[in-house]
């Protein structure tokens, strides 16, 4: 049976296998394979050598490996204009169709461990001003209306002076529950509108997974003041239902 399927120039010991019908294969290349491939070619220098990353001390810190392979993962999406994979690793969240960070996360980015690679990180708190004076994280910018982040980030876009550098947006409100993700919708779908399909002024946007709420207990030295102060607070029902009307 063998010898049927050996050629007469291939050595005897040369046994071409038995032919069977191949089917393509269902995942072609993306730009993260390619990425990949060009780094396992490259010398390890090279490769450590690629995109350097902060000191990566302190709790919670991510060292240079670990970046490389949150860079490097086959099953991470693309972004928004598909011109390389979400930098940031997520989480599961309540919107299937959002990209959702852990507390953890957001603090990695805070702490500058990412700096080599974002040029700017806006974080945009969506709740209401009170809940916002009561305590925020450290950097974030209050847009609790639709015409706040659009005068924000639309109005004159965010552009890196660095262009290898990424420009990220952070949403999240008490629970980032509805408000958050309701913006995030908003600002992709305005996005999309004021540019020629794919590209974006800012296609990578994630969630705080748990808003304001989860991160507080945890991280309070990342916010000022460090207190919380929840929507539903007694001492401020008046300016709740004066927003909640505004925001209809």
């Amino acid at each position: 049976c063998r010898q049927l399927f050996r050629s007469p120039s291939m050595p005897s010991s040369v046994i071409r296998p038995i032919l069977k019908r191949i089917d393509p294969p269902q995942d072609r290349d993306t730009p993260v394979k390619t990425k990949r491939r060009r780094s396992v070619a490259g010398t390890p220098g090279e490769e450590a050598a690629a995109e350097p990353v902060g000191d990566g001390e302190g709790f919670g810190s991510f060292c240079q490996e670990e970046i490389e392979n949150l860079l490097d993962n086959d099953h991470q999406e693309l972004i928004g204009d598909f011109s390389k994979a979400y930098l940031l690793q997520t989480v599961e969240g309540k919107h299937q169709d959002l990209k959702y960070i852990s507390p953890e996360m957001m603090v990695a980015v805070l702490t500058g461990q990412f700096s080599s690679l974002i040029e700017s990180c806006v974080i945009v708190d969506c709740r209401y001003p009170y809940e916002y004076e009561g305590g925020h994280i450290k950097g974030a910018v209050n847009l609790p209306m639709e015409q706040d982040v659009e005068e924000f980030l639309l109005k004159k876009p965010i552009v890196p002076f660095d262009a290898s550098k990424r420009v990220i947006v952070i949403f999240h409100c008490e629970f980032s529950s509805e408000r958050g993700p309701r913006m995030c919708r908003f600002v992709r779908e305005k996005d999309r509108a004021c540019n020629e399909y794919p590209h974006l002024h800012y296609p990578e946007l994630y969630v705080l997974k748990g808003g304001y709420r989860e991160f507080f207990p945890q991280y309070q030295t990342h916010c000022e003041p460090q207190d919380y102060r929840p929507m539903h607070h007694k001492d401020f029902k008046e300016d709740l239902r004066k927003f909640r009307q505004k925001s209809r």
